[in-house]
């Protein structure tokens, strides 16, 4: 069972995106874009759907937060940070790439670590691809640790921030061994909170609503040790 106490959800309808506050979420909070079925997580986000501020594409993804609702900012000195998650990716867009995972800062609109699924139709697989920034404000860079990953292939993912300002992030599937990335943050970063997020956050915004990214969690958990 995945614990929702310490999410909230933002879905794309109504303009800015509405935010679907934790309390609701666990008391059963259910629509087309998010379901909560035998205790797997289903995101759902059509191209067409409406984004939150400042962003460029609609989202299905929760944020985190604690059980009372109030949001969780940290500073990665203060714990050892751990996001895992195990899913599957089931529909992409015509882009073929969705945000799966990512640790974003609330000071900015430059998070320094997105996990995403990028699907290609001429292998009909996808990578996991990490991007990400080791300093505030600079452009990202981009690094694929694992690849060949079908659709409806159930994969795990964790990413993990250090006290020390390590990232690191190990994807592995049911048949296969652990890939592992890391990098060093540059220090400009201490000063900064973040937060985790996890769902269907679709890298694209042309089409139709039939046009989406949809992606099934079996398991999610944040851990600050």
């Amino acid at each position: 069972m995945i614990d929702l106490n310490t999410w909230n959800l933002t879905i794309p309808v109504g303009e800015p995106a509405t935010t679907i506050e934790t309390p609701l979420l666990v008391g059963g909070y259910q629509d087309d874009y998010f379901q909560s079925i035998n205790g797997a997580l289903f995101f759902w986000t059509p191209v067409s759907g409406s984004t939150t501020p400042n962003a460029q594409y609609p989202r299905s993804e929760l944020r985190e937060t604690y059980a009372d609702g109030s949001l969780r900012n940290w500073k990665y000195s203060a714990a050892d940070n751990y996001l895992r998650a195990s899913l599957k990716v089931t529909q992409v867009p015509s882009t073929g790439k969705i945000v799966i995972g990512q640790i974003h800062n609330l000071e900015g609109d430059d998070p320094p670590i997105k996990l995403s699924y990028q699907y290609k139709s001429d292998t009909r697989t996808g990578n996991i691809v990490v991007i990400y920034r080791l300093k505030p404000g600079i452009d990202t860079t981009s690094v694929t640790v694992f690849r060949d990953v079908p659709l409806n292939q159930s994969f795990s993912y964790t990413i993990r921030l250090t006290p020390s300002g390590t990232l690191v992030v190990n994807v592995k599937t049911p048949s296969s061994t652990t890939s592992k990335w890391t990098a060093k943050l540059d220090p400009s970063w201490a000063t900064q909170n973040f937060y985790f997020k996890a769902g269907s956050y679709v890298q694209d915004n042309l089409g139709d609503a039939s046009e989406a990214g949809a992606v099934n969690f079996t398991n999610l958990l944040i851990e600050h040790l």
